[in-house]
């Protein structure tokens, strides 16, 4: 009999089949693999697709929850999604918050593997009673809010999409799964949203409401209890600023990424981005995802641009970073725009400004030249030209075609001259987080199983000062000297490793969790 915490059951489907079954989940497997990105694994490794085309019907797509999702513990409503990258070629793993996960697993699952490929465009509807693939023909090409909102509609109240864009559509490799509409989340590394795509999937909706068993609620009452201050207060600036609170500080250690990762001075542009510039000039309110007490998301008004006068989501952190800093746009108002475009189209905001930095500065050298760019003039600062770039990217036209492809392809394309200034790792662009500034976050990503990912480590947040003695880490050296560094990343890939699984926030560690 499986664990307390496990739905103990794997909803599987085949879209070329159009067949829909149920198995039981191993208890052995819980055991050993737990649940979210480790048992997901798992899943992908018994479906023997490493010689698979990603992108074709013999791939699968993996969501899967832990076995704490829904359990009210704080910080724990997150899925994984698992598959082969389109854009790597490798592992993919992709996380997500909001209310989806919750709404997924009290259906009575604790994963969701999916292959082959509909012959016409389709959405799964998963309740608590059954499991459907339905017609998606109506919400093919709409845009991840509208038909977020369209099918809550069709499906009625209570009901939770994770569904992609055109950017998807259109098997864009930096593609991301967006979960909760408007002001929801989205999984967005490694091209999982081109992966959904493929299989001609627009859509998973999730409606349940099955309790979820726990061994001990009592315990977990209590340590919410003892959570709850300490979380509320170490985390109060990432309340006040979100994720993207700490930016004038990640310049200042150079950890910021500066005109494609230049490592230029930046102390001015950085404040007129900076979350808590957000917060005072933008910012309406902030929302959480399930279960947690943080709230780092923003709900900001717009201002300029074609959403001017519109509530709509505030970038975070990472999206600052790449489609800010890294391309010299100190507007933040068009960051704004860009990250509000990046999500409808639904588009990786880290992909999406890693590969147009690498334009940039390929069209600087010469490499790209207007006759390329259809007219556009890819100049430091452009956010026009910005905005266009990830439209085309997501609608597959003219230059757009070339950068969907990522860093590295269009590298490939443009020749070893632009492969010096290429910023990838296995293929996948990096995160706002330089590893020059830290040398745990250059290990850390380093040996990512995704590729470039600061979260798989995410040591680089306690490289100095913090001692994590329930891991036996020590306080580290400075920041520039090598000594412990190797053995802390060890230890955090580990604890990441678990939390991944289990499924829990990281931020959690920041509220001492």
């Amino acid at each position: 009999m499986i664990a307390k915490g496990y739905m103990g059951r794997i909803l599987m489907v085949d879209l070329t089949e159009r067949k829909i079954t149920v198995r039981d989940m191993e208890d052995g497997d819980a055991r050993q693999f737990i649940g979210g990105s480790g048992y997901g694994a798992k899943l992908l490794f018994d479906a023997k697709a490493v010689d698979c085309d990603p992108l074709g019907p013999d791939n699968v797509l993996i969501f899967a929850v832990g076995p704490l999702t829904a359990t009210s513990l704080f910080n724990s409503d997150r899925f994984d999604v698992i598959t082969k990258s389109p854009l790597t070629g490798i592992f993919a793993e992709s996380s997500s918050g909001g209310f989806w996960a919750g709404k997924f697993k009290k259906c009575g699952y604790d994963a969701l593997v999916i292959k082959g490929r509909s012959s016409s465009p389709v959405y799964l509807s998963i309740t608590d009673e059954k499991t459907e693939i339905k017609d998606a023909k109506a919400y093919w090409g709409m845009d991840t809010f509208a038909a977020t909102e369209a099918l809550q509609k069709a499906e009625g109240a209570g009901v939770k999409a994770a569904v992609i864009g055109p950017a998807g559509e259109n098997l864009v490799k930096i593609a991301g799964i967006v979960s909760d509409g408007k002001h929801g989340r989205l999984a967005g590394r490694c091209g999982v949203g081109a992966v959904m795509g493929s299989k001609m999937l627009k859509a998973i909706t999730a409606g349940g409401t099955r309790k979820v068993e726990v061994a001990d609620r009592e315990s977990i009452t209590a340590i919410n209890k003892s959570l709850s201050e300490p979380m509320k207060v170490n985390t109060q600036g990432m309340a006040d600023g979100g994720t993207g609170g700490g930016l004038e500080a990640s310049e200042e250690l150079g950890n910021l990424p500066v005109k494609n990762w230049s490592g230029v001075p930046w102390h001015d542009g950085a404040k007129k981005i900076t979350g808590l510039t957000m917060a005072k000039t933008h910012l309406v309110k902030t929302y959480n995802c399930g279960s947690c007490v943080i709230k780092c998301g923003r709900v900001v008004k717009s201002q300029t641009g074609p959403y001017a006068g519109e509530e709509i989501g505030g970038p975070e952190y990472e999206t600052l970073g790449l489609l800010g800093s890294n391309l010299l746009i100190d507007d933040l108002g068009a960051v704004i725009t860009s990250n509000e475009l990046c999500n409808r189209y639904g588009l990786d905001t880290i992909s999406t400004g890693g590969v147009i930095g690498f334009a940039m500065e390929a069209f600087e050298k010469g490499l790209l030249t207007v006759k390329d760019t259809g007219g556009l003039e890819l100049s430091w600062g452009n956010a026009e030209a910005v905005h266009r770039l990830i439209e085309d990217i997501a609608l597959q036209r003219g230059l757009g075609k070339l950068l969907g492809g990522g860093v590295r392809a269009a590298a490939e394309e443009l020749g070893p001259p632009a492969e010096e200034f290429a910023a990838h790792i296995k293929g996948l662009e990096p995160p706002a987080h330089d590893g020059r500034a830290k040398f745990t976050a250059a290990v850390g990503m380093a040996t990512s199983n995704r590729g470039a990912c600061h979260l798989s480590g995410f040591s680089h947040d306690f490289e100095e000062g913090a001692v994590l003695e329930d891991l036996g880490s020590p306080a580290l050296p400075r920041r520039f000297t090598p000594e412990g560094k190797p053995e802390n990343v060890f230890r955090m890939q580990n604890l990441m490793g678990m939390m991944d699984s289990a499924i829990v926030c990281k931020f959690a560690l920041f509220g001492g969790l």
